[in-house]
Order: C-alpha cells, then structure tokens, then sequence
C-alpha cells in the first residue's frame, strides 16, 4: 500500500510539473437576497459590506492550500445572486450595482465576481430590460465585474426579444471597450440552460436555489490527458481510449475534491460542488484542441472532430461521476478559441470555422466561447448567432452559450490581444447573409415537445 500511495503522489506532481495540471479556481458563491433595499445606495452599501466579510480570507486560505499541498490554485472568484433581481427592489441607476461589486471583489483581492447577470428565458420585465441595456457601461467601468444573460431553457424555449437585445448589448460593449482590444466582451456571456452552481468565469452565479453562502471549485487539465493519450498509443482502440480519459479524469476531481472539502472547513462555508472542466489556457501543451489531435486528428475543426470531441467530454464526465458524488458545474470540455494554442492555429489555417464549432458546442460543455468576430457584424449578425446557439441547447437540453467578441476596427484574419489566461484571438470569419427580419419579429420561440415531461 505504501507503494501505491507513492508512486500517487509521483504521478500527480508530475501532473502539476509538466502538464500544467491546476485548480483553476475556488469560487465562493453569496446570496445577496437580503441585500435588496428600496435605495439602491443603501443596497449597494449592504453588497460590498456582506461580500467582504463573507470573502474576507477567500484569497489567503487558497494560498494557504497552494502552499501546504504544493497545487496550483491560479484564481479565487466570487460568485453572487442575479443582480437584476436587486434592481427589481431597487430601481435606479444599475451601473451602482456593478460598481458595488467591482469595489468588494478588489477589496478582497478576488480575480473576479461574477452575477452582474439576468435569468430572461420566458420574457423580460421593464425593470430587467433596463438592467440589461447598463451591461456595456458597467463592463466598461469595471474591471472584475462578469455578466451573463440566460435568453432561454428547454422547458421556457428561446425568448427572442431578449435574443435581439443581446446583439445590441454585445455590440454596444465591445465599442465601448474598443480601446483595450473591446476587451469587455470577455466578461460578458449569453446562456441557454444556465446552471446555478457554475465557478467559472463570466457566466458565474449564485442560483437562487443555492445555500446562503458555498465554496465550488474548478479543476482543469487538459495537458494531464493529452499526455495520458499519448502514452496510450495509436494502437489503443476508441473505447480503450476513453477508458483511459475516464480514469485520468477521475484522479483530477479528486484533487479538486480535496481542496474543495479543506476550503470549505477553513473558511467555514459548505462545500458545494467540483466542475471537472478541461479549460485551456495559452500555456503551451495546456490545449483541448492538442487533445483531439492526440486522439487522431490532423487538427481540431476537420472530419472527425465533433465525434471526437463528444467522446471526449463524455468520458470526463464519467470520471468525474465516479470520482464525487458531488460534481457539478458545466464539467467535461470547454472550447475557447483564443484560450488555447491548437484553436488559434486551427483557426488561423481556415481549417476551423464558425460553423464548425457551432457543431462542436453540441457535444461539449458550453459554446461558442471567446469567439472574435469582425468588427462589422452587425448587432441582427450577433443576435442570429446568440440564437443558433440557443437553439442547439435548448433542443439537446444541455447548456449552451455565447461569448462573441465583435473587434471593432479589424477584420478577418487579424489579432486581439487580451493577455493573461485569455490569450490572443483570431478574428473568425461570419457569414454576412442578413437575417435581420428573422431578428426584428421579436416573440418566443416555443419549447421543444420533449420538454413536457412532468
């Protein structure tokens, strides 16, 4: 037994020293229900004041763990109740409440907060229609504030309203942050099916359904199962492959477990959930798409890739399941392009496309996420964007979502710089047929028959 548990703690130091193996994140979600207040000045006071008592040693316990344990913990973020249904309480200017929440995550020193979101996917209050149109002006004077709009679900369908307001916000954020690569868009996601329990940035939020206050975290590896892969060979067959994956995820998520539980006893706080999600970064190895390559792909966006990739992300989320039973989040594969190396150059080569990943997002974890866009495309382009990929979740039942960059002032084939885990972006190429009256109609699109299950 002794040698077991070596050669264990061998592996996984490995792990951590050549293939880039970390926990993303450990996400503390808040409830700010009892935040709500008829003054939203007052209500902002009674935000910054409950995050930062709640978050006060969010950052110093992580550093704690990362030092005792030798695991990379690379953010502490805060996730928080929907803010637009404050804003239903309050009235006001809804920027205030954007600011509140930047100025208690710097305080706290947290990498970012996320929950400047509103849940839309049946239709739109007055008061939520005009939190949604702050969202470009409270990205723009922030710099740790994210934002999600949820437009549909399978049991509600798409709300198409919301879905032509998003392209306008899209758009309207990106020019308002064009002087920094329109760097606000990478705070900024649309959701179908968002889940309430998610630590990752920026569609984080603290669902209404969750406890007052809970520790998440997020861990993520792809370079730990490509190499896993590689040393499988190309004579392993497909389901002995995704045997190996299933197993490689398993130990992942119980070193994410492992911080999660040992967070959770030092802050005082439940434990909540694990999201075993592979997450690229631009670090080299660190790819999801090198992954799919490993597996037997020329590169990631050519025949065989959705297959590939839905293996893929099945078998992390089995190794995840067998691992806790508390696994949660989004889980599996995420496929940012300007995050990881082997995208950018898939998308640089014309191999990858628009349309392609659009495909891709039907078998992984969320969408079309940190997609650029050229500067051009119009607000009704964004919106029949946003509604595809609704559409694609809301039929399959999974979550889906956009994170679309329109760079303002470049075309196709040009760079964005956001640096840090974001990376550099390809601006992608956009179909440029108009379906601007398919937008203007506005409405609902129904839920699917299969949604009647109860």
């Amino acid at each position: 037994m002794r040698v077991i548990n070596e050669d264990n703690i061998l592996e996984t130091i490995r792990m951590i020293d050549e293939e880039n193996l970390d926990v993303r994140t450990i996400t503390m979600g808040i409830s700010l229900l009892d935040c709500a207040d008829a003054d939203i000045s007052s209500s902002c006071d009674r935000i910054v004041r409950k995050i930062t008592t709640r978050a006060k040693r969010l950052v110093s316990v992580a550093k704690e763990i990362e030092a005792e344990y030798g695991i990379p913990i690379i953010n502490q973020r805060i996730t928080v109740t929907p803010v637009s249904m404050l804003y239903e309480a309050s009235g006001g200017d809804p920027v205030l409440y954007a600011k509140a929440l930047d100025k208690a995550a710097k305080e706290v020193e947290a990498s970012f907060i996320g929950g400047f979101s509103a849940l839309v996917q049946k239709g739109m209050s007055a008061g939520e229609e005009r939190f949604i149109r702050s969202i470009p002006e409270a990205l723009a004077c922030t710099d740790k504030v994210c934002s999600s709009v949820n437009v549909g679900s399978t049991k509600a369908g798409i709300n198409m309203d919301a879905v032509r307001l998003m392209g306008h916000v899209v758009r309207e954020t990106a020019v308002l942050t064009a002087d920094r690569d329109s760097a606000g868009c990478s705070r900024l996601v649309v959701f179908c099916n968002a889940v309430e329990d998610n630590p990752f940035m920026a569609g984080g939020f603290h669902g209404v359904s969750e406890p007052e206050c809970v520790v998440n975290t997020g861990v993520s590896g792809p370079g730990v199962v490509r190499e896993a892969v590689r040393l499988a060979g190309h004579g392993a067959s497909i389901n002995e492959i995704a045997e190996v994956i299933k197993k490689t995820a398993f130990k992942i998520t119980r070193m994410g477990q492992l911080v999660a539980s040992v967070a959770s006893g030092r802050l005082g706080v439940p434990f909540g959930i694990v999201d075993l999600t592979l997450a690229a970064t631009p670090a080299v190895g660190d790819s999801v798409a090198e992954i799919l390559e490993e597996i037997g792909l020329e590169a990631a966006g050519g025949p065989g890739t959705t297959a590939a990739l839905a293996m893929l992300n099945d078998a992390v989320k089995k190794g995840g399941v067998m691992a806790s039973s508390s696994v949660g989040g989004l889980s599996g594969a995420f496929i940012p392009v300007s995050e990881d190396q082997g995208m950018i150059r898939a998308a640089e080569s014309g191999v990858l496309g628009i349309e392609k990943l659009e495909a891709m997002t039907a078998v992984c974890s969320v969408g079309l996420d940190m997609v650029v866009i050229p500067g051009d495309s119009t607000e009704e382009t964004i919106s029949a964007i946003i509604a595809d990929e609704a559409a694609i979740g809301m039929v399959n039942g999974k979550t889906t979502a956009c994170r679309l960059i329109p760079a303002i002032g470049k075309k196709e084939g040009d760079m964005l710089h956001f640096g840090g885990l974001m990376g550099d972006g390809p601006v992608m190429s956009v179909k440029t047929s108009k379906p601007d009256v398919f937008i203007s109609r506005g409405g609902r699109i129904p839920a699917p028959i299969h949604s009647l299950r109860n």
